[in-house]
């Protein structure tokens, strides 16, 4: 689906390419960084300001002091917490899992795949690639 533009915020049909402001910070090349990414979109924070507590957050719980290259589990579970998301399991259908477009109704999320985390909008996922047909375990919203 990619045309092969280098614009962030091209929307596509199944996805919207964002890469939550990390081009604008000087930031270059692949990363393991889906948490800042889906953290920076889902609340609108700027992505330098979203990497640096995430890589504090690291430190803190005796990580690399890094956000770069994958977050372990709970020091997003804890970033999330601190920033006022509550966990939810992902809905359950009859024959297949949940998808993106299943949180449809839930606004702005930040949805939990295998290996990756990716925000969400009204089902749109807001990611560096399309991972729209991604399964997806739950989601983090703001408030409960």
């Amino acid at each position: 689906m990619n045309n092969g533009d280098n614009d962030m915020t091209t929307t596509y049909k199944y996805w919207v390419n964002d890469d939550g402001g990390k081009a604008a910070t000087g930031r270059k090349g692949t990363s393991g960084d889906c948490v800042v990414r889906a953290i920076t979109i889902a609340t609108g924070m700027d992505y330098e300001t979203v990497y640096r507590m995430v890589a504090k957050e690291a430190a803190n719980f005796g990580f690399k002091k890094s956000a770069r290259d994958g977050i372990h589990n709970q020091v997003r579970d804890k970033v999330l917490r601190d920033l006022g998301f509550v966990w939810y399991p992902a809905p359950k259908f009859a024959g297949r899992k949940a998808r993106c477009a299943d949180l449809y109704d839930k606004g702005m999320v930040i949805a939990r795949q295998a290996r990756h985390i990716v925000a969400v909008n009204y089902g749109m996922p807001h990611d560096i690639f399309n991972s729209s047909t991604k399964m997806v375990y739950g989601y983090w919203a703001r408030g409960a």
